[in-house]
């Protein structure tokens, strides 16, 4: 206070007092007209309920532009995989602990200091042994996320910050370094007023009060919509590129995966020209136990007859594809396989295939209650796919077969509606459903009853299609990530190609260049 008085000039103290003293003199005339006619008490009332409204509107503004904040969230990536998914809700977490008052937007350092917790919180969880994991990020990585983070951030600020685009960061510093003289000259002001009009810096200061507190919720809220923002675009970059994706490519690839994995591309090349696919198929595996019917629901879900049906036990050696189209799908490959319970059978082989499967069904028999070994075979691919997890899981369909072989076997007068008490073959093929699911521990909405015997073909082109067509934005998704995967695998071949041929041309002009620079020397 004493500094600010030694800096002040009178002359401009005296015509400041000058200029608002015509002012003071009639607010202090009013009041005591006011007082002298006894109006003073409503005045005073009609002052608090107009001050009580505008504090309400000021309220009620904050909260919708609360409410309009939080709708711009961002939000996880429904195409990572379950541990991206895990990270997330660590970045949620580190978002929903930070306030204002820990990180000023007016000091510049929080910006690396919240910027690298994000990472932090990111990098431990993909590698909590490292001492440092921060340190596993590579340049480039750090780079792209700060380019990405930044252009999003941008974007949010721009439309939803009033006057973003117009305040340039020396205005808000000048306005920081203002603020604090502003309000020492204020305070004095404050002060003088008290001695002047009494009842006036009441009401004034009463005024003043619900004011700050309005704006300054406003204001809080703004900021801390503006630091959550900045973590979660950290993180969910972060996450992108540590759990191996490219995130430039992700919007792009979503729509369209155009570029086939180098294993299609293998399995594609068996078929004529006329079979090959334009983009990327997506990859069905059927599995199950011999003579299950796998075969045959191929031969089924094609129409028409594509491959030796299981007459005899082993007729499937190895994992054999098939191209399939029809209308409503992406165009797929389906791959028959060995029997669970087959000499041929090759667990690594089968675990291997189903990494590259966007889709699985399953045939168990229904007239085989024996179902220990596909439990064993399924139980052992789940164990399997709970280590995968930067890729997500391929849904599974199971189909319960051999229905008409249920009692009573010579009775086969489809369609037949499950839940007709009445109906003794209903019974027996609700009653084996229900058995599947409890052997083989699936959801009962993802067994569906088929008979695949040829002229008795009966639930597949309706029950059938119709739950892998349900599970086919499921699939796209799964194929999605196998694709990325294939892609940054390639995409890093390519990268250190480039470098090595890069590193072995400088090589090679190295004794040039030094031979150059001693004969100048």
């Amino acid at each position: 206070m004493k500094t600010l008085l030694q800096r002040t000039d009178p002359l401009r103290v005296f015509a400041l007092i000058l200029l608002g003293l015509p002012t003071l003199t009639v607010f202090g005339l009013g009041m005591l007209w006011l007082w002298q006619t006894g109006n003073l008490l409503y005045w005073v009332i009609a002052m608090a309920v107009f001050s009580a409204l505008s504090y309400g509107l000021q309220y009620w503004q904050a909260k919708r532009d609360r409410q309009m904040l939080d709708e711009i969230v961002t939000e996880p990536n429904p195409d990572w995989p379950p541990k991206a998914e895990a990270v997330w809700q660590q970045v949620e977490k580190l978002a929903d602990t930070c306030e204002p008052e820990d990180w000023p937007i007016e000091d510049s350092s929080w910006i690396l200091g919240l910027g690298r917790r994000a990472l932090d919180t990111v990098s431990h969880c993909y590698y909590p042994q490292a001492e440092k994991p921060f340190l596993e990020l590579t340049v480039p990585h750090t780079l792209l996320i700060i380019e990405q983070a930044s252009r999003d951030l941008r974007k949010d600020v721009t439309e939803n910050i009033p006057f973003s685009d117009r305040l340039t960061i020396g205005d808000l510093l000048r306005l920081h370094r203002w603020k604090a003289k502003a309000e020492q000259a204020y305070n004095v002001y404050r002060a003088g007023r008290v001695l002047i009009n009494p009842v006036n810096a009441l009401f004034s200061e009463i005024w003043r009060h619900l004011q700050e507190r309005s704006f300054g919720l406003a204001r809080s809220e703004l900021h801390r919509w503006f630091l959550r923002a900045y973590i979660r675009k950290v993180g969910y970059y972060a996450i992108d590129l540590y759990s191996g994706r490219q995130p430039v490519a992700l919007e792009e690839a979503s729509k369209q995966v155009a570029e086939r994995t180098p294993i299609s591309h293998a399995d594609l090349s068996k078929f004529e020209q006329t079979a090959v696919v334009p983009a990327e198929p997506l990859r069905i595996l059927v599995l199950g136990r011999t003579n299950a019917g796998k075969s045959s629901l191929i031969n089924a879900l094609f129409g028409k007859l594509t491959t030796a049906a299981d007459v005899l036990p082993d007729t499937t050696q190895t994992i054999t594809p098939f191209v399939l189209q029809r209308e409503g799908l992406t165009q797929a490959l389906i791959f028959d396989s060995p029997g669970c319970d087959s000499t041929r059978f090759n667990e690594r082989q089968i675990h291997a295939a189903a990494l590259d499967a966007d889709l699985i069904l399953w045939v168990s028999p229904a007239n085989r209650p024996d179902r220990q070994t596909e439990r064993h075979c399924l139980d052992a691919l789940r164990v399997f796919q709970s280590t995968q997890l930067n890729r997500r899981l391929p849904p599974m369909l199971v189909v319960v077969s051999h229905i008409d072989l249920l009692r009573p076997t010579s009775a086969w007068q489809p369609p037949y509606d499950l839940s007709n008490q009445q109906d003794v073959k209903a019974i027996s093929i609700r009653a084996a459903v229900q058995a599947v699911t409890n052997d083989l521990a699936v959801p009962i909405e993802q067994v569906i009853p088929v008979c695949l015997k040829e002229g008795r073909v009966y639930n597949v082109h309706d029950a059938l299609w119709a739950a892998i067509l349900h599970h086919q934005d499921a699939a796209l998704r799964v194929r999605l990530l196998r694709c990325l995967d294939a892609k940054k695998r390639a995409e890093d071949w390519t990268l250190l190609r480039r470098q090595l041929i890069s590193t072995g041309r400088f090589l090679w002009n190295l004794p040039d260049k030094l031979g150059k620079r001693s004969g100048e020397g």
